[in-house]
């Protein structure tokens, strides 16, 4: 497939795009709207985390879904999955779970021609194209880290050998933010692995409506297949070529880099707000993240650049699981949104 016009001038850099290109968002653009159609017969309500997810799957990244029980979690990735026509596994994370129990393992198999013995291995749920790791937070830090290989470089190591998994892949984790005795905080270096953490919201009462109406009937919606996954794997890759003008790489470098405080630096400035509460800000891959994700909004709302208004959209779901808050915030009740809030408040767009 070839790709967007690699600079953006204006919003005239539309008219560069050749007719393939054209063709093939406006492609995108409609399975969007028939994805969230479909998905709508089986999920109510719940628009901007659908968006979210796919948006992460476009840029191949991965998703942390933070809500109560009973939100519908679990369904929307189910549904989204079927949508797409991917490979679907669920994991219930448990205190009990063990690596292999995901990864896979080796085992002991007798040949019964010969009579003789073999190692052979047994794939794991991990080998799939959509996996969702069920309350992530309620297993071992050694089992969680099981997943770490296999979302950052698409495969598994398992004794001496090492198992490419089959794209797409993409991982949605949950997590329960009640109930919270016993369980095992994800580490900062795996959060850093999911592309985005969003937070799933209890729905209104015109949705909650719908839903009891939907959920307590004779009646079964099925959502059906708007995409195949060679499809999908295309269009992830006309998701890079997603032009995006040097000034706003520039606002988003600035952006992320306002989130680290400096020993020494001066006090004052519009930044002291924020840095007060921040024990450490996010790395660089929180830029790399804001830059595809931008891609992936701009692509799927139509438009063939990237603005300031798209990198501006995500900081809320890349940023807030990489701002590690000190007691001051914990003190003044502020949580990773007020201070992204603030952020976007500080940081021009012009230097």
């Amino acid at each position: 497939m070839s790709q967007l016009v690699s600079k953006l001038n204006s919003p005239a850099a539309t008219a560069q795009a050749n007719g393939d290109d054209v063709a093939v968002i406006a492609r995108l653009r409609e399975a969007r709207d028939r994805v969230k159609q479909e998905m709508g017969k089986v999920v109510v309500g719940q628009h901007e985390i659908i968006d979210s997810l796919l948006i992460g799957l476009l840029c191949r990244g991965h998703v942390l879904l933070h809500g109560v029980p009973g939100l519908g979690k679990t369904l929307m990735a189910r549904t989204l999955s079927r949508t797409l026509d991917m490979e679907f596994r669920r994991v219930q994370f448990t205190p009990d779970l063990m690596p292999a129990d995901i990864t896979g393992t080796d085992v002991m198999e007798e040949d019964q021609a010969t009579g003789k013995h073999r190692v052979s291995f047994v794939p794991g749920p991990v080998f799939t194209n959509f996996l969702l790791a069920d309350e992530i937070n309620r297993t071992p830090p050694k089992t969680q880290a099981a997943l770490l290989q296999a979302m950052q470089e698409g495969e598994v190591s398992v004794g001496r050998e090492t198992y490419r998994l089959k794209p797409p892949f993409f991982v949605v984790a949950t997590q329960n933010p009640i109930e919270m005795e016993g369980t095992y905080p994800l580490p900062e270096a795996q959060l850093d692995r999911f592309m985005f953490n969003l937070k799933v919201n209890y729905p209104s009462v015109e949705e909650e409506v719908r839903i009891i109406q939907g959920t307590t009937s004779t009646l079964s919606a099925q959502a059906e297949r708007v995409l195949a996954a060679e499809e999908l794997l295309r269009l992830q890759e006309l998701v890079r070529g997603v032009p995006i003008a040097d000034s706003v790489v520039r606002y988003t470098a600035r952006l992320v880099a306002a989130t680290r405080p400096a020993p020494g630096r001066p006090s004052g400035g519009p930044l002291e707000s924020i840095h007060k509460y921040l024990a450490y800000g996010a790395s660089p891959r929180a830029s790399q993240y804001l830059v595809l994700g931008a891609k992936g909004r701009a692509i799927l709302s139509g438009k063939y650049h990237v603005d300031f208004a798209d990198i501006q959209a995500m900081a809320a779901p890349v940023l807030r699981h990489r701002l590690v808050l000190n007691f001051h915030a914990r003190a003044d009740n502020l949580d990773a949104d007020a201070l992204v809030e603030r952020l976007l408040k500080a940081v021009s767009v012009e230097e």
